[in-house]
Parts: C-alpha cells; sequence; structure tokens
C-alpha cells in the first residue's frame, strides 16, 4: 500500500473536500492538535474560509514503550461566560493500566509519565498564540494528521466540550478503523479520507512527515506574532 499524501498541507486540502457544508460558516472554527494537526488544520481551514487555532495535547506513552498510549492529555483553554484561562483534561485507558499494573508495572512510573507531559503541555500553552479563546456555542472541527489509536483526539474532544463547543467534528487525512469507530458516538461527524484495513503508523502514509517544532506551529498560526 503506497503513500497517500505529499505533506500535510496537501492532505489537508484534499480533506476539505469532505468538509464543504462549513465553508465559510460564521460560527465554526478548526483547531489543530499540536504539533503535527496544525499544519492540517491550517490548510484546511485556509480552503474552507474558516479561522484556524491550536489545540495543544500530549499523548500519555507506557513506560518503556512509549509509541503506545495509557492516556493522552489536552489543554481546554476556552473562554465560557466569566471563566477564562484552561484546565487540563486527562483521558485514561483504565483497563489497560490494570493490566500493565498487574505485569508489573508501578503507579509511580505511570504517575510520572503523566506528570513530565502535564509541564509540557503547560508549557505549550503558554508559547502557543491564542490558546485560550471562546468556543461557546461554536461548531469545533478538530483537525490532526492522523489518527492511530485516538487516544490524543478523545482527549481534545473533551476538552473542547469543556470549554463550551455546541458540536464537535473531527477531520484527518487517515485514520485506523478503531480510532474512528472509537471516536463517532461523542462527536457530531468524523470525516477521513483513508481508513486502510491494516493500519501502519501515520508517518508511513506521507512522504514528508518532518517533525515540528514550537516555532513551526507558532510561524503557522494566522496573526502570530513574526
Amino acid at each position: 500500500m503506497g503513500m497517500r499524501f505529499q505533506d500535510r498541507d496537501q492532505a489537508g486540502r484534499q480533506l476539505a473536500g469532505l468538509l464543504s457544508r462549513f465553508r465559510g460558516r460564521p460560527d465554526t472554527l478548526i483547531l489543530g492538535l499540536a504539533r503535527g494537526g496544525v499544519p492540517v488544520a491550517v490548510a484546511l481551514a485556509s480552503e474552507l474560509g474558516l479561522p484556524a487555532g491550536v489545540l495543544p495535547v500530549r499523548k500519555l506513552g507506557i513506560p518503556g514503550h512509549t509509541e503506545i498510549a495509557f492516556g493522552a492529555l489536552a489543554w481546554s483553554g476556552g473562554q465560557t461566560g466569566e471563566q477564562t484561562g484552561g484546565q487540563v483534561v486527562r483521558i485514561l485507558n483504565r483497563s489497560l493500566v490494570t493490566r500493565l499494573l498487574a505485569l508489573g508495572l508501578t503507579q509511580s512510573s505511570f504517575d510520572e509519565v503523566e506528570r513530565r507531559e502535564r509541564a509540557e503541555l503547560e508549557r505549550r500553552a503558554a508559547r502557543y498564540p491564542d490558546s485560550t479563546r471562546n468556543l461557546g456555542g461554536k461548531t469545533v472541527i478538530l483537525a490532526d494528521d492522523g489518527l492511530a489509536t485516538g487516544a490524543s483526539m478523545r482527549a481534545a474532544v473533551e476538552a473542547v466540550r469543556g470549554a463550551g463547543a455546541a458540536r464537535v467534528v473531527v477531520a484527518v487525512p487517515v485514520a485506523s478503523l478503531t480510532a474512528q469507530a472509537s471516536l463517532e458516538p461523542v462527536t457530531q461527524a468524523v470525516f477521513s479520507l483513508h481508513t486502510p484495513g491494516q493500519f501502519r503508523a501515520v508517518g508511513s502514509y506521507y512522504r514528508m512527515f518532518e517533525q515540528l517544532e514550537d516555532d513551526d506551529v507558532v510561524r503557522l498560526l494566522p496573526g502570530a506574532p513574526g
């Protein structure tokens, strides 16, 4: 099975074809999961004539096997009524954690992962422009470069709902069947261009899949300081 996308920008522009119903809607905005979802979100927003922003997220990786998530954190930084600021939303795969504890991993090792990732999440929220915005009553389209387990996206969904979003839509270029199925019950819709039966790493579906840094995210966001 060959690569599907040249890069994240091209993938976001292709994705716009699935979301034409949202074009130019005044109550809608697109948030890219940082970091890899931001170029997808910016390209998608450009095609649809919508504002784009960023939502900081962090995967909680199993100690010693960090590519596998036992949960995720997301920054709920919207404004609802008179409340401002932000808080961290945590999603855990409790059954997986229970099995891993039975196999000998310690609770302190999970706690250390969460402490480290929470600190990084809060650092990024302070670094990125407009991490706190009014989502009350809005339709929020959450974009990422792909869904493997869906853990980070599930945390993102809970974060924007907690910040007052009325409707949440997920849009990604590629998704595993299990991740897409897990998100459909908790969102208004999940859009993906490619759902392979045998899912590989997200980066394997892109010809160019460079690691993004904080400066890249800031540079891509509309209205960010130079």
